[in-house]
Formats: structure tokens, sequence, C-alpha cells
């Protein structure tokens, strides 16, 4: 048979089928945890930049922004572990925008401080919203008990991967 005729007979199979791979990949866990992530984040990045115009890495400065005030843009790409061109582009883009405020660090002379303007506090709270609606549509189906559980283990595996070179 030939390429086309596997994509062909893989593209008929129930949905259900094609679910296997779970149970049969060698690096189980993490596709698993990629195939979720890609659910929750992919469909929320495309309704943000076809609502907002914003980009996966502009988004992402925006979101650590909310949460600590005043970052590098060195800072925003560790913390998101995405390439530091990508952040940034972002930043330039951003400050453009009229989304952030640039500083000199007093520190150092080669970074630059950067902080949420309230325009761009006010489009991170809406795009937000779109992510944690989200993620409710797909973790609703565990109970309490359940949430916390993986909440907990979240916080373990990002915590050690935190510290474990890129």
């Amino acid at each position: 048979m030939n390429s086309r005729g596997k994509q062909a007979a893989v593209s008929e199979l129930p949905e259900s089928d094609l679910t296997a791979i779970f149970d049969t990949v060698e690096f189980r866990d993490a596709y698993r945890i990629s195939y979720l992530a890609n659910a929750i984040v992919v469909p929320g990045y495309e309704d943000v930049r076809r609502e907002f115009g914003i980009l996966r890495g502009e988004y992402l400065l925006l979101l650590c922004l909310a949460h600590m005030p005043v970052l590098t843009a060195q800072d925003v790409a560790k913390m998101t572990r995405r390439p530091r061109n990508s952040i940034s582009r972002s930043v330039h883009r951003m400050l453009a925008e009229g989304y952030l405020n640039r500083a000199p660090d007093p520190d150092d002379g080669r970074q630059a401080r950067l902080t949420l303007t309230p325009k761009g506090r006010a489009l991170h709270e809406k795009i937000a919203d779109h992510f944690v609606k989200r993620e409710a549509e797909i973790l609703d189906v565990l109970d309490a008990g359940e949430r916390a559980t993986l909440d907990r283990l979240l916080q373990k595996l990002a915590l050690h991967t935190a510290k474990l070179p890129r």
C-alpha cells in the first residue's frame, strides 16, 4: 500500500482507535502531557490570534508580566522555555502596540526592565479568560480530589523541570 493509501486508512479509523497511541508510544507520559497541553492551549492561541492579533510568544510575555511586575526579556525566556529571539520579537511588537513599558536595568546595561501598561494588563485579562474556560472544559472531568492530586503532581514536575538544563 502506498503512503496515500495508509493515510486514507488511518483517517477512516474511528476516533476512539486513534487514542490507542496513548498506550503504545515509547514516551507515553510525555506524549500524553503534550497531547493535553496542545488540546488546552493550541485552540486558545488560535482564538487569541484571530480575535486580538496576538501571537503565542506575545501573549506569554503579557502573562508573565501580569504575574511578575518587572522582568527582563531573558527572564521571560527562562520562565516560558521559549527561544530568546522569539521573546525579543514579542517585546518589540508589544512595545510598539503600547502594551509594555521598557526602562534600562540599572544593574545590567545590556538588559531592559519590562512592565505592563494598563492597556497590556487589560488585554491579558481578556485573553486569560479564554484559557481559563478551555482549561475548565478539559479538566472538569476530574473530581476535586483528582484536581488536587493533578495540581500537586504538575507543580512537582514543573519545579523539577525548572532546575533542568534546557
